[in-house]
């Protein structure tokens, strides 16, 4: 039997780093974040890629995201040899604090579900109670992870940006089609980028989904355009130029997985008017070879002035490097990448992923398909799980030529190695294409969890029983 995996709370590391102080602290207590999900039976008990954001103006308010699983089919429901996803059912989880983390409320909505197919009958999605974030349905959509918040201030009736108006919340996610028919899609493409919004947390936590504004989706959509790899900013410095401007980016992998999905420019929404309204920029250049490589994946920051930072880890002249693109207008222009550090990738190459493997083992080729353990990126839930406010003095000394990226972005707990901060220092990991058919079958132990689901082309995830999952992959392509 699968056990329950729970999602903690790193309250006192975030605190830490609100403070600027990187200085030894107790050791948290561990607290339970989703508190609505069943301890059985799997996968509906089942979370990863965990986000979490603190209110700047009240920092009692802290929210959570999640991929979540609490809606899907049981395992046991139709045929018994595979554990799909049930398709047109959400993922997108969210939770809420309002006691600065010691208690969480979990939501309950209504959407699409199959949280009640238990088996042994087949599932269809079909209206129903629901965890995740609300409103998808209603559009055609479904919320498909991939969580990324943040808090800003509250525009006014006149579109001016003041904490005296309230907070507003941001989330961005992963959205698909509920509809595999092109006639009746909400978009094109595979996966777009969209954002749900709060002013009222409360409300939305005590399961009134009308709290939240219907999802905006800020992504340009071709047929082949699979967007992926999210982040979300809320410039809060009162002392910015663009304070309360909201900033997005994301990898737009355009090939839809023919030649590992290439080209993958990093974009960046931008919006003005409180995430009613978004203008999108490409950042940088496309271009991806063996030799240059562009970032797949992202974070995005203000400092005090309001000047804009995506990080990400990219290529140049075969060596990774962690990138920096900068707009000092607001997003309108950007200048970059900079080179800001080497990057060195933690653990063991493993030539059959092509990126390193966490537990040190290397997989063997077996003749013209390769086996291997499928890992979960523990390097996605680490960056993610300190997503907190960073300190605007690191970024201010990045803005006037300092290089202190590596040297601010980290605090040390009490009784452990150093805690990465999701702030200046945060580094966004570059996650290698697979380079040739491959069919992955070990099968991955129940005390892990595996990574989000994937409508990318190509790519199809039957999970088993006992916390496994199956992939199969059936073209080159780019994993995240």
């Amino acid at each position: 039997m699968a056990h329950r995996r729970v999602l903690t709370a790193c309250i006192v590391s975030v605190a830490t780093a609100l403070a600027g102080a990187a200085v030894a602290v107790a050791a948290p207590t561990d607290v339970i974040v989703n508190v609505a999900s069943p301890p059985t039976p799997f996968s509906q008990n089942k979370q990863n890629e965990p986000a979490v954001a603190i209110d700047a103006h009240d920092p009692s308010v802290v929210v959570a995201g999640a991929n979540d699983e609490i809606d899907d089919e049981s395992c046991a429901a139709g045929d018994p040899t595979t554990c799909p996803f049930t398709d047109g059912v959400g993922v997108s989880g969210v939770y809420f604090s309002f006691n600065g983390g010691s208690r969480w409320t979990q939501p309950t909505y209504t959407g699409l579900t199959g949280r009640d197919c238990l088996g042994p009958a087949a599932c269809t999605a079909h209206p129903g109670p629901i965890g995740t974030l609300p409103g998808y349905a209603a559009k055609g959509l479904v919320s498909d992870g991939d969580p990324a918040v943040a808090f800003g201030p509250r525009p006014a009736s006149d579109g001016r940006f003041s904490w005296t108006n309230g907070s507003r919340l941001y989330y961005a996610n992963l959205t698909s089609n509920v509809s595999a028919d092109k006639e009746s899609a909400t978009f094109k493409g595979f996966e777009a980028i969209a954002v749900s919004r709060t002013d009222d947390p409360r409300a939305a936590a005590a399961d009134d989904a009308t709290a939240w504004k219907a999802p905006v989706i800020i992504s340009k959509q071709s047929s082949t355009t699979f967007s992926d790899k999210e982040q979300v900013w809320a410039d809060n410095a009162e002392s910015s130029r663009f304070f309360g401007h909201v900033y997005v980016c994301w990898a737009s992998f355009r090939s839809n997985s023919h030649g590992n999905a290439l080209p993958t420019p990093l974009i960046v929404a931008r919006s003005t008017d409180g995430g009613d309204s978004w203008t999108t920029k490409q950042v940088g250049p496309a271009t991806d070879n063996g030799i240059n490589g562009q970032p797949d994946g992202c974070t995005v920051r203000t400092d005090s002035h309001g000047n804009v930072y995506v990080f990400g880890v990219g290529r140049r002249r075969g060596a990774d490097l962690q990138l920096m693109y900068r707009s000092t207008d607001g997003g309108a222009h950007w200048a970059g990448p900079t080179a800001v550090a080497p990057v060195t990738e933690p653990g063991v190459l493993d030539p059959v992923l092509g990126r390193p493997t966490m537990d040190g083992r290397r997989h063997r080729q077996r003749g013209p398909e390769r086996r291997r353990s499928h890992q979960p990126d523990r390097h996605d839930l680490g960056r993610r799980c300190l997503g907190a406010r960073p300190r605007a003095a690191a970024l201010d000394e990045l803005h006037h030529g300092g290089r202190q990226l590596d040297r601010s972005g980290r605090a040390r707990a009490a009784g452990g190695g150093p805690t990465r901060l999701h702030g200046a220092g945060a580094v966004a990991r570059r996650h290698r294409p697979l380079r040739r058919r491959q069919r992955l079958h070990d099968a991955l132990p129940a005390r892990h969890d595996v990574g989000p689901r994937s409508r990318r082309p190509g790519l199809a995830r039957q999970r088993r029983g006992g916390g496994a999952e199956r992939v199969v992959v059936t073209g080159p392509q780019r994993r995240r």
